[in-house]
């Protein structure tokens, strides 16, 4: 008896546990069936006709493909499909969410970049024919319209208010399967991703489950309001690894109306190129602590200079914002409108001096003197590239020697085919390039039109692919 009352038991305190964490746990349906109705799947088509002008000559293809064959014996490399292949119209999938019943459709950048063809299926499996009113790759924001009425939009939400632990839940496209819901917590706010060179968004990182596809789809709270855009992962393979990050939906809604009214995004610039404060430079300093972001250039005539900033101060706050690492200074400044008065709070010879600064526009098209790092961002350049300095650890560990090598963090139009994020560039033509700037003066020096040899190190192999660069 005694025996079969203690099983009784530990049965009902198992079925009572089971309960409480079940209890516990969210139901997303309905948030689902709300919100779902206003996702999107987007279809963005590239020509053929309109990439051909920028591609090798079939000839070029070849006989690089022939050299790849014979010395390295991989055809799988970028750049070497195997065997010359006619271009072909290439269309690429993602995901977007309708912000207003007259039309009006967010989504990636980087989903319609270069298409000539925009097409979104709605949730009741209709077709329509989208316009592209403007995108903005600094944020990776896009802004479609499509001519219909009465669309079910989904709502907005808040992303200043969300905390690592939360629950949020994203719908998109993986793959091609269309609605397809994925759920997590939050894991970090104000996130910078300096690898992409998206440094005016301070992404939301979550572990929630995001392939290709998912780019442009909505982040949603526990409520069914839109938080962010799912845009980018963090991967060594390729797919999902547990770290996905979002843009905020003030940051996204903030580039969709900048687009909408004039077609662009202005954004503040500062003048300034700062680093990270490591716990050296903050002891010979006399700071307190390693936060803050260290100015090692200021632009002459510029927006800092006027203000009185100086080489080695430190920047402690921006318009009564904390500025705790280099990375969060470049998003606060880029949210200030141009001509816009801020206060800039320094660190200078053992002092806090309180400066105000009439903010400038940055330049459209270009990365500006606002940036981490040195040389990190230059698109002034037609090949297509951006790329970024290794670090001392990140060259041990790649197994490359000192000044040798510069990762690729965006790549566009031919560039594009040929290269990913996380490439190492060793080469450009026959000059060999170690840092950022060096890359940069190469491949401003390339002829627009002419295919490149490019020496690139993907994983273990390393191998010439070509890239020609455009004649805009």
């Amino acid at each position: 008896m005694k025996i079969l009352f203690q099983k009784a038991f530990l049965t009902l305190a198992v079925l009572l546990l089971a309960g409480s964490a079940n209890a516990q746990l969210p139901d997303f349906t309905g948030l689902v069936e709300n919100a779902g109705p206003g996702v999107v799947s987007v279809m963005a088509t590239s020509t053929a006709k309109a990439r051909l002008r920028n591609a090798p000559s079939a000839d070029e293809d070849a006989q690089m493909q022939e050299f790849l064959r014979r010395f390295f014996g991989q055809p799988g490399m970028p750049g070497t499909p195997g065997a010359p292949q006619a271009p072909r119209d290439r269309t690429s999938l993602g995901t977007g969410f309708i912000i207003s019943a007259d039309g009006y459709i967010l989504t990636n950048h980087h989903v319609i970049d270069g298409a000539d063809d925009i097409h979104v299926q709605l949730s009741d499996r209709r077709e329509l024919s989208a316009k592209l009113i403007g995108s903005d790759a600094e944020t990776d924001v896009a802004l479609l319209k499509v001519d219909e009425k009465g669309l079910p939009a989904v709502t907005l939400g808040a992303s200043s208010t969300l905390k690592p632990g939360q629950w949020v839940v994203a719908i998109g496209s993986p793959f091609g399967f269309d609605h397809s819901v994925t759920a997590g917590i939050v894991s970090a706010v104000g996130r910078s991703s300096q690898m992409t060179g998206q440094q005016y968004v301070p992404f939301i990182q979550t572990d929630v489950a995001i392939n290709p596809g998912n780019s442009g789809g909505p982040l949603l709270d526990i409520n069914g309001k839109v938080v962010g855009i799912n845009s980018q992962i963090f991967s060594n393979t390729g797919g999902f690894m547990g770290v996905s990050f979002a843009i905020p939906i003030e940051t996204a809604m903030r580039s969709a109306e900048q687009l909408k009214e004039k077609g662009y995004v202005s954004r503040g610039l500062l003048g300034v190129r700062i680093q990270e404060v490591t716990r050296e430079m903050a002891r010979s300093l006399g700071l307190p602590s390693s936060s803050g972001a260290l100015v090692f250039q200021v632009e002459p005539g510029g927006a800092a200079d006027k203000a009185g900033v100086k080489v080695q101060d430190v920047i402690l706050a921006f318009n009564g914002q904390e500025v705790a690492s280099s990375a969060q200074l470049p998003p606060m400044v880029g949210a200030v409108s141009p001509g816009s008065k801020a206060t800039i709070k320094v660190f200078r010879d053992g002092k806090e001096l309180a400066l105000t600064a009439t903010v400038a526009e940055a330049p459209r098209g270009e990365e500006a003197l606002a940036s981490t790092g040195s040389g990190a961002v230059d698109k002034s350049n037609p090949l297509g590239i951006v790329v970024q300095d290794i670090g001392p650890e990140q060259r041990e560990r790649a197994g490359l020697e000192k000044e040798e090598g510069v990762v690729v963090v965006r790549v566009w139009g031919d560039a594009a085919q040929r290269l990913q994020q996380g490439d190492v560039i060793l080469m450009v033509g026959k000059t060999k390039v170690g840092s950022a700037a060096r890359f940069n003066q190469a491949a401003r020096n390339v002829k627009p039109g002419e295919p490149v040899m490019l020496l690139v190190r993907r994983d273990d192999a390393t191998q010439f692919v070509t890239v020609t660069p455009s004649e805009d």
